[in-house]
């Protein structure tokens, strides 16, 4: 079994790629309020604070700070995950290891995450989350992709 190595640190700030286990889908747009609802009803347990996230057809991105003494990030992705696949109408052929671990293959089964060391690396980093849409191809201007938070940082940049 791999032993992954993540950095846990209590009320840190983290970027987050978290994607289906089958690419060149549209999955997560098709089923955006149920993706929608599924974080909330985490984030309802175990608070986050979500700097930036973009979703995109088949991965997100995402920049959290966690509560300060809270460093579990990977039950919060698991919930998510877990919540969203229970309620998903989609299920992708499932490899036996997975079926004997009543995964339904809908998400990879990690992520991939990175501890923010500074402000320079945050902003680097929501600014990836913002202009992934544009990198992708999906549109021209990161402000025409609906699916981003890109828009809560635009009317601040209006209001200040």
């Amino acid at each position: 079994m791999s032993r992954y190595r993540r950095m846990y640190v209590p009320g840190g700030t983290y970027f987050f790629t978290v994607n289906l286990a089958q690419r060149g889908g549209d999955l997560l747009l098709r089923e955006i309020e149920l993706l929608r609802l599924s974080y909330a009803s985490v984030a309802a347990e175990h608070p986050i604070q979500c700097d930036a996230m973009v979703i995109l057809p088949d991965h997100l991105h995402a920049v959290w700070t966690l509560p300060g003494g809270d460093a579990d990030f990977s039950v919060r992705w698991k919930k998510i995950k877990a919540t969203f696949s229970k309620h998903c109408g989609a299920v992708n052929d499932v490899s036996s290891s997975k079926a004997r671990k009543g995964e339904r293959g809908i998400w990879q089964r990690r992520f991939w995450e990175h501890y923010i060391r500074d402000e320079e690396d945050f902003a680097a980093h929501v600014n990836y989350c913002h202009w992934n849409p544009v990198k992708h191809g999906f549109v021209e201007r990161a402000d025409d992709w609906p699916y981003s938070t890109v828009h809560r940082y635009a009317k601040v940049r209006r209001w200040a």
